[in-house]
C-alpha cells in the first residue's frame, strides 16, 4: 500500500528516465542526410522533385510518376553522405 501510494504521489520515474533518453538520442546518419539535403546539387533535384509531386497530385488521372525525380534526389543525397562518411572513416 505505502508503495503504491508513492508511484500515485510521485509517478514511476523509470518512464521518466527512459523517455527523456529517447529524446536526446539522435541518428548520426540523419543529421548527415540534413546537412546534404542544403547542398546546392541536392536542393536542386529536392525542389524538381517536389514540383513533379505538385503537378501530379494536382491531377485527377496520370500515370506519371515521380520515380525518377525522387531517384535523381536519393542519388544526390546519398552521394553527399557516402563522401562526408568516408572521409570520416579514413
Amino acid at each position: 500500500m505505502v508503495f503504491e501510494e508513492k508511484i500515485i504521489m510521485n509517478g514511476e520515474p523509470d518512464e521518466e528516465e527512459e523517455e527523456e533518453e529517447e529524446e536526446d538520442m539522435v541518428d548520426p546518419l540523419e543529421s548527415v542526410r540534413q546537412k546534404c539535403e542544403d547542398v546546392e546539387h541536392c536542393v536542386h533535384t529536392k525542389e524538381r522533385l517536389e514540383q513533379c509531386e505538385t503537378r501530379v497530385g494536382s491531377r485527377s488521372a496520370t500515370e506519371e510518376d515521380c520515380t525518377e525525380e525522387l531517384f535523381d534526389f536519393l542519388h544526390a543525397r546519398d552521394h553527399c553522405v557516402a563522401h562526408k562518411l568516408f572521409h570520416s572513416v579514413k
